[in-house]
């Protein structure tokens, strides 16, 4: 097939064109390298693509919509995986309008280039961060998620109903995946992971917030892709279960699905910890404190909505995902 990537640069895109081109198709990564974190980690990424059969490559952003369009009708996509957004839950306390500008105008974009061109199935990420104040564990796509505690989240929210919209209207089947805090080598520079290895390996403290009592739902990158990719195979159609008088959030009468995609074994962020102190050979100097705003105390993810349309069966621990990851860091920055 002919896939378009958008954030083809980014931890995930890069990792999921890979499989992709692996297995054969050809895919047009998109992205527009921005400076939210380190662009040489980005750069590095896109490198080791770019020399691949079957990869070409456009350096512009979603809210360019002449460029967007430009994308769509040199490569002619017969499917789409959107994973380019400004990412992050602190930083839109920071930031509010790169998410409307990003997440917002830009999927709009998508939308738009999708329904033109005839695409035959849009997959794009939504976030476990749709669950906000929600404190019934384990997440299901069948809960309510009207209470975002950030513009985030909010704007995630906003690309599913974006999504049904066009499902409803045009017949553009569409599949929202929400993840549950991916890691894994090429990872990003904010993330836990990535900011605790760092500063355990210079030697310096690490801040734990919620005095590291909050667990979350730690999904090792190939596994996320085995389901993106097993998602992207499965064109949706309306599901004849769908009851309009008792609707079910993950579902429609339009071609449309929303899934959850983690690793269904929540993990206490002390053990991840401890975990990483054994891969570094070093114990960490931790800063305890409380929680951030925008921050929840737990996630956990039901996946069997996932598993049972496609298969995915996630199988990485973090004993074996952390270590994989502390093997690429030290090599890649030589630590």
């Amino acid at each position: 097939m002919r896939v378009l990537v958008t954030g083809a640069a980014g931890f995930i895109g890069s990792h999921l064109s890979h499989r992709l081109l692996e297995r054969g198709d050809e895919v047009l990564g998109f992205d527009n390298l921005n400076d939210y974190y380190d662009p040489t980690l980005k750069q590095a990424r896109l490198d080791r693509l770019l020399p691949l059969p079957g990869f070409r490559f456009v350096k512009g952003s979603l809210e360019d919509r002449a460029a967007l369009e430009a994308a769509f009708d040199g490569f002619r996509p017969q499917r789409v995986v959107n994973l380019a957004a400004q990412a992050g839950v602190r930083y839109s306390l920071e930031n509010p309008h790169a998410y409307i500008d990003s997440n917002i105008v830009g999927f709009l974009n998508v939308l738009e280039a999708c329904r033109h061109r005839g695409v035959e199935h849009l997959v794009y990420a939504s976030s476990s961060s749709v669950y906000g104040a929600n404190r019934k564990l384990p997440f299901a796509v069948e809960d309510s998620v009207d209470h975002p505690v950030s513009l985030y989240a909010a704007s995630k929210k906003a690309n599913e109903l974006m999504a049904h919209t066009y499902s409803h209207l045009f017949g553009l089947p569409t599949t929202g995946l929400r993840f549950f805090t991916v890691y894994g080598p090429w990872g990003r520079p904010d993330m836990a992971l990535f900011l605790f290895t760092r500063n355990i390996l210079a030697g310096l403290p690490i801040d734990v917030f919620n005095h590291g009592h909050h667990s979350r739902d730690f999904t090792y990158v190939d596994d996320i892709v085995e389901g993106v990719i097993r998602t992207l195979d499965r064109v949706p159609g309306p599901d004849p279960q769908y009851d309009p008088l008792a609707p079910n959030p993950g579902s429609s009468s339009a071609p449309y699905r929303v899934y959850n995609i983690g690793n269904h074994r929540p993990v206490q962020l002390l053990h991840y910890i401890e975990v990483l102190e054994q891969c570094l050979g070093r114990k960490a100097q931790m800063n305890l404190l409380p929680m951030q705003p925008g921050d929840v105390p737990d996630t956990e993810a039901d996946v069997e909505a996932l598993r049972r349309d496609t298969g995915y069966s996630p199988a990485t621990g973090v004993e074996e995902g952390v270590r994989r990851f502390v093997e690429w860091y030290r090599a890649f920055y030589r630590a």
